[in-house]
């Protein structure tokens, strides 16, 4: 799926009533506490009402769109229902998931230590409404890839102002000499931690268990 297609509306239409949906932190903040997303794509080709109605509600921009479209629904014969809705609804679930940074290589996506949906979404919104400076709304409305690009925009725009840090030439990307695994261990901390802490979490947000 492509970055437009994560974050874009979508509309439902049945006849006249029309619902757009959007794949908000919300709505997928909203999901994973009920019981996760594995079960969501299989209740929804098999056209689970509960869940299909809980999620043209949740993900709905309008209410009463998602009112009458849900009325729609009642008075539309099942199969016509599921031959509309599911491919829409099957990209909408999809839109809950950040997408991952290209740009990375596979050996970085692999050193990342994968995090559980709930902790990822309070990062996303932590992020949004701490680094970024967005209200709690704007934060709810935006969808998990949005922020995931934004905070790599802020972190871009922290690289170019105060430079990367510098390595040494014939020291490997982020090793450490065995002088300073001698002082992190007599510390018993890492003092770099904190330095390194946006770029970490930057690269945990792009790769979700």
């Amino acid at each position: 799926m492509t970055f437009a297609a994560r974050n874009d509306e979508i509309t439902l239409t049945l006849g006249s009533p029309s619902v757009r949906l959007r794949p908000s932190l919300r709505a997928a903040a909203h999901f994973v506490r009920l019981d996760g997303f594995a079960d969501l794509p299989r209740r929804v080709t098999e056209l689970h009402l509960g869940t299909v109605l809980d999620l043209i509600t949740v993900a709905a921009t309008d209410r009463q769109e998602a009112s009458a479209f849900l009325d729609q629904i009642g008075r539309t014969p099942l199969q016509t229902v599921a031959d509309t809705i599911t491919v829409p609804m099957l990209a909408l679930v999809a839109g809950f998931v950040p997408a991952s940074d290209d740009a990375k290589s596979t050996a970085q996506k692999a050193q990342v230590k994968p995090m559980p949906w709930p902790k990822v979404y309070r990062e996303l919104f932590r992020a949004a409404t701490g680094w970024l400076g967005w209200t709690p709304e704007v934060a709810w409305n935006a969808t998990p890839t949005e922020i995931n690009e934004a905070v790599a925009g802020l972190y871009d725009k922290l690289k170019a102002i105060h430079g990367a840090p510098e390595k040494d030439a014939d020291q490997k990307p982020d090793a450490y000499s065995k002088e300073q695994l001698q002082k992190v261990e007599e510390q018993g901390f890492d003092s770099a931690f904190d330095r390194d802490g946006l770029r970490a979490l930057k690269a945990r947000l792009a790769r979700p268990a």
